[in-house]
């Protein structure tokens, strides 16, 4: 069956996206996963992946058109011969008044951040029912499969209600929270759960929806380590700020989840994890550490480095590496570039903006050791303290290796890194911010 290729939302306050580029071509054959073309927004140029395996057919929009989000630009056919339009976009559906007993206002609703998104998972809220908010304020942190973003008010006004828990699966498109112009008599916290068992009940009670209060419930009896409550879908929940932290340190998240702390984690947590007793056997970061290996056909850092120079005056070919670095990290660190012996360390803007990474003097969240032009053509060092990207050279492309302990990344963490890290070093350009 066709399947349709729309433009995705990847932000709150988009309703457009570029065409960048198309990174196939009508009649190729793709498969589920394939970059399909990169679209750019005001704040981020992104691949969109295809949804489903066949031809690409029925290409209606080129390179520099401004796309509506949700316009239907392609479509994936059983067959490259397959020359039926695309079927129409129907109108975005217009947002449900709220319900008697809710404020009146501004719907704020679950971004898309990706094709494959329907839901998103409300990690925390950044403002309390009642607060004023600014169009730029953070409301929201919700994670996807692929990463963790701050979601802005997108308005001036106050929030009025908030609709979701953080923890929550939230579908795309479904109000997460209400912002109004006045401020609210009666704020609103409620969540999706208790929304859908009672549509027509009072607002909740302030009692009721615990896990907005970032401090983490009493631990159980530590006799029965083996009955520790699982982590929502394997996922260890926590704030960017408190993950990033977490990685710098050396701190393991999941000996809370182990322990019985309500999740999502905030940088508050890290104060009782680092209270928690030694695990019995001391982990061996040494030894037991995450390797992975990537290689890429070109090495296009260079080329990237000389044009960024000249037409741009960015002449730190080591901050551009620590850019490219950081910008594969789910959540931007710094990053330390090791080379001859000597390092500096970097830290790449919150707008992820390449000309605004500058030196830093905070501890490093990731390493990476360039070893471009040394004889060396592969590593093999074991777990250190930080994670480790090491490059190091393979004809006219390079080898990538990434070292890290269990602790410090999870699997699909490293493999998203690397695997991010590999295509911005190969072909920079296609990766700006």
């Amino acid at each position: 069956m066709p399947h349709d290729v729309t433009m995705p939302q990847l932000g709150m306050a988009q309703d457009a996206g570029k065409i960048v580029s198309w990174l196939k071509s009508p009649g190729d054959e793709v498969a589920k996963g394939d970059a399909l073309f990169e679209v750019e927004t005001d704040k981020a140029t992104m691949e969109v992946e295809a949804q489903a395996a066949g031809f690409l057919t029925g290409v209606t929009a080129a390179e520099g058109d401004d796309v509506p989000v949700g316009a239907v630009i392609a479509r994936i056919s059983d067959s490259a011969d397959d020359d039926t339009p695309a079927a129409e976009a129907a109108p975005a559906p217009a947002v449900e008044a709220p319900a008697d007993d809710l404020p009146e206002g501004h719907s704020v609703t679950m971004p898309q951040l990706g094709m494959a998104q329907d839901t998103g998972l409300l990690v925390s809220w950044q403002k309390s029912p009642g607060d004023a908010v600014s169009a730029t304020d953070v409301l929201f942190e919700v994670e996807t499969d692929k990463s963790t973003m701050e979601v802005e008010a997108g308005r001036d006004g106050y929030l009025a209600a908030t609709l979701a828990e953080a923890g929550e699966e939230v579908p795309v498109g479904d109000p997460v929270a209400i912002i109004s112009d006045a401020a609210p008599a009666n704020p609103v916290a409620r969540s999706v759960a208790s929304a859908a068992a009672a549509p027509a009940a009072a607002p909740a009670a302030p009692a009721e929806p615990a896990k907005a209060d970032p401090a983490p419930k009493a631990k159980p009896a530590p006799a029965a380590p083996a009955a520790a409550p699982q982590p929502t879908g394997g996922r260890i929940l926590a704030s960017p700020k408190a993950r990033r932290l977490a990685m710098e340190q050396g701190l393991d998240l999941g000996r809370l989840a182990e322990a019985g702390y309500a999740q999502p984690f905030h940088v508050s947590d890290l104060d009782t994890l680092r209270s928690l007793p030694a695990a019995a056997p001391a982990a061996e970061a040494g030894t037991a550490s995450r390797r992975l290996v990537a290689e890429t056909a070109e090495d296009g850092v260079p080329g990237f480095a000389a044009w960024a120079a000249e037409a741009h005056g960015l002449t730190d070919a080591d901050a551009i590496l620590a850019a490219l670095a950081a910008s594969s990290m789910a959540s931007p660190g710094p990053v330390a570039v090791e080379r001859h012996g000597k390092a500096k360390t970097y830290a790449l803007p919150a707008s992820r903006v390449l000309s605004g990474t500058t030196e830093t003097e905070e501890t490093p969240a990731l390493i990476l050791r360039d070893l471009r032009g040394t004889r060396l053509s592969s590593v093999e060092m074991g777990g250190e303290t930080t994670p480790v990207l090491t490059l190091t050279p393979n004809g006219t492309g390079l080898t990538i290796t990434l070292e890290c302990a269990p602790s410090q990344m999870d699997a699909p963490a490293a493999i998203q890194l690397l695997s991010d890290f590999a295509g911005r070093v190969e072909q920079p350009l296609r990766h700006l911010l």
